[in-house]
């Protein structure tokens, strides 16, 4: 079936869930904003398990959270659907006259994100810093991330990797003198500045922290979830275990995993 009328139907059935489901009659956009994010972070877990059919389903999902977002606002006369459509449309030609526009064509995808920047300072949206825009919401590391980034543009970096990797002991060595005082402001101060040193050298080695940190976890839960397995097989409580008995475990899993 084509997009557009698929698309009509799910904008019907979404009107039709507002008129007459209690449930989705009581929400507001306010309401709504964990639902987002849930769904935003199912569609990046599907991405990473590059499974066609779920990545389908959760971008489903991700959809339907728009269109309920959109009727809402059209709802109180704020906007709706179309109003969205248009805007991302007008702001996507606008930002890119290399794609729409002869003769401003350009050499590398660099120059891509110079011009969108600059795209986005004639518009108003970067007023003051660089720093403006990057949203307080997001995952610390990933803001982070994004705040390291946008500060080298301005030439305050690091030049290499490599002078990254001394700042980290120090930090590391600053978080160990503060976890001697006891004192839960300065841990917690200096425990960020070591976490901040660490996203640094994740950027300057080309990997984003917050998923780095993301599949670490990942394959913690999977780890544990064999020494949890092993226990079961022995009619045993995991807490149960001894700690060397887990440890063994544990490398039994890593060696498991790098077999497969």
């Amino acid at each position: 079936m084509a997009a557009g009328t698929e698309f009509e139907r799910l904008l019907a059935i979404t009107r039709a869930l507002r008129e007459r489901c209690p449930w989705d009659r009581e929400q507001s956009m306010k309401s709504l904003k964990p639902y987002v994010v849930e769904e935003a972070y199912e569609v990046l877990e599907a991405i990473d398990e590059e499974d066609p059919e779920k990545i389908k389903e959760e971008l489903g999902d991700l959809l339907f959270q728009i269109t309920l977002q959109a009727r809402i606002a059209a709802e109180r006369g704020l906007f709706d659907i179309g109003d969205i459509i248009g805007s991302i449309s007008r702001k996507m030609v606008d930002r890119h006259p290399h794609v729409f526009i002869e003769g401003q064509a350009v050499d590398s995808a660099r120059d891509v994100a110079a011009r969108w920047q600059e795209h986005k300072r004639r518009e108003g949206k970067l007023k003051g810093s660089l720093l403006e825009g990057v949203p307080a919401g997001l995952p610390a590391l990933m803001r982070a991330q994004k705040v390291q980034k946008r500060a080298g543009r301005a030439g305050f970096d690091w030049q290499r990797a490599e002078d990254v990797l001394p700042k980290i002991g120090e930090e590391a060595a600053e978080l160990a003198k503060a976890a001697k005082t006891a004192d839960p402001d300065r841990i917690e101060d200096e425990l960020g500045d070591l976490l901040f040193s660490i996203v640094n050298l994740a950027r300057f080695l080309g990997v984003q922290a917050e998923e780095a940190l993301g599949k670490t976890t990942a394959r913690f839960i999977r780890r544990f979830g064999h020494i949890e397995q092993a226990a079961a097989l022995r009619g045993i409580d995991v807490s149960k275990m001894g700690l060397a008995e887990m440890n063994a475990l544990w490398e039994e899993a890593k060696r498991l995993e790098a077999e497969t």
